[in-house]
């Protein structure tokens, strides 16, 4: 089943931001590089970091490559939550959208727009959520 989700004038247009999310996640956990420049940054979990014998690498590595979005992980069309399986343990990610310069204590106001906002992907072990 797929979802059409359609921009609003007084909107962020969720594809825009769904294509500089996806290119960040790729950035930040496959080092590819974006088309256009993106500001964030990538955090883990201790749990994660924890977990040993290259767990991280692999969680990282399954996140940037992460591809299934669906209306029922991705209500507003933003690719900005996944979970993937590693080793039979669910990790999650999420990138959370904030105005740059604020240190993280504001939500993006244009949140399409690369050049005032920060991404914050955050990768965790499902039991941390």
């Amino acid at each position: 089943m797929s979802m059409n989700v359609q921009p609003q004038p007084d909107r962020p247009d969720p594809t825009v931001i769904a294509v500089q999310n996806d290119a960040f996640r790729k950035l930040a956990c496959l080092g590819v590089p974006p088309a256009q420049p993106i500001q964030g940054r990538m955090h883990v979990t201790r749990s994660l970091m924890e977990a040993g014998d290259g767990f991280m690498a692999e969680a990282v590595k399954a996140t940037g490559e992460f591809a299934t979005f669906e209306p029922e992980n991705d209500p507003e069309g933003w690719h900005d939550f996944g979970a993937v399986e590693i080793r039979g343990e669910t990790v999650f990610w999420k990138i959370d959208l904030y105005e740059a310069g604020s240190d993280f204590r504001y939500g993006a106001e244009t949140p399409d727009n690369p050049e005032t906002t920060m991404r914050v992907l955050t990768i965790m072990m499902a039991r941390d959520w």
